[in-house]
């Protein structure tokens, strides 16, 4: 329900669900990268294969965090216009 002008609430929900995304973005990153590490370490890999292990885990783990931010700030989008 758009109506035009957010009332103090609505911005301050809006707020908080930002900072949510936000820090569990970082999180589901964090812990991706945190995988490929422990398997990196765990396998004792060298070299080449624990940078592209490594890599991978990074990419991984910043598709990931996007992939969080985008999806709580989008349902947190679709339950405000209904109005919920």
């Amino acid at each position: 329900m758009d109506t035009g002008r957010e009332s103090r609430w609505e911005k301050d929900a809006m707020t908080v669900e930002i900072v949510f995304a936000l820090v569990t973005a970082v999180a589901l990153a964090a812990t991706v990268f945190a995988v490929a590490l422990a398997v990196t370490r765990l396998f004792d890999f060298s070299g080449s294969a624990s940078k592209g292990m490594l890599m991978g885990g990074a990419f991984a783990g910043a598709a990931a965090g996007l992939w969080r931010l985008v999806r709580v700030l989008y349902r947190f989008d679709v339950e405000r216009r209904k109005g919920r």
